[in-house]
């Protein structure tokens, strides 16, 4: 555990993240860092971004792993819990201890108590007016979010906003395009996954790893390497066998 006050690691991130919305960045790959960083930020274990499509159906867009990944898709798919609730009524949501709420989420409750979570939490993400999403924190020990735990989730929430929206002023009409183009790359970063655990027989996790320090040392867009990955036969066969070598022998 560092010795760094939170406060002085807050910053650091915020500092951080920013730097990187000057630059040329990968949506899914700067988000993925920004759940990553709430991890570390607070007393969570997994954190994940839900983001509406122009049908108002939350998808999902960045995780911590893919233990969260699947508790966000099963919350999806149950139509219950803090991010479905939080993207409804736009307000935050912080559950101490889910065994409290089972009659509220009876589905949901026990997918977390399986996955390991005893406490979950939820923030919107806006913008405009307008919730576009909600990012999901899950703990392993119970306790809700303190005002300051919130402050830290809600400036993330206004980071993420920034990286999908910074092209235009957010209004409604400027909006959906950039849901529409968020929520596309990650559909493209989805598929390549896919792929390379088929291909070079590795879980879904460690295929996203792979395709992010890939994309990393080679100075190129998670989502341009993914599209070369399900482009074309000749792209796939020379970048499978790239992404072959770097697995067996990644750069020091």
């Amino acid at each position: 555990m560092t010795d760094t006050p939170r406060e002085t690691r807050v910053l650091d991130a915020v500092v951080s993240l920013v730097d990187r919305l000057l630059e040329d960045f990968d949506v899914v790959d700067l988000l993925t860092a920004l759940t990553e960083r709430c991890a570390e930020l607070l007393d969570i274990e997994a954190a994940g971004f839900l983001l509406a499509d122009p049908l108002n159906q939350l998808r999902l867009l960045a995780a911590t792993s893919e233990q969260a990944r699947e508790l966000e898709l099963f919350q999806l798919q149950a139509d219950e819990g803090p991010c479905v609730d939080c993207y409804a009524t736009g307000e935050p949501v912080s559950i101490a201890d889910v065994q409290e709420v089972r009659e509220r989420w009876p589905r949901f409750v026990q997918a977390a108590v399986e996955a390991g979570f005893v406490s979950v939490h939820a923030v919107p993400m806006r913008a405009a007016g307008i919730v576009l999403g909600a990012l999901g924190l899950f703990g392993v020990r119970s306790g809700e979010l303190t005002k300051s735990d919130l402050l830290v989730g809600q400036t993330l929430t206004h980071i993420a906003c920034v990286a999908i929206l910074q092209e235009h002023p957010p209004t409604p009409s400027t909006v959906m395009p950039q849901l529409r183009s968020a929520l596309t790359s990650r559909v493209i970063v989805e598929q390549a996954k896919g792929f390379l655990r088929e291909r070079l027989d590795v879980s879904v996790e460690e295929a996203f790893n792979l395709l992010r320090t890939y994309a990393r040392a080679n100075g190129e867009h998670l989502t341009d390497v993914s599209r070369r990955l399900i482009a074309d036969r000749f792209s796939r066969l020379l970048l499978v066998s790239e992404l072959a070598e770097f697995l067996a022998a990644p750069p020091q």
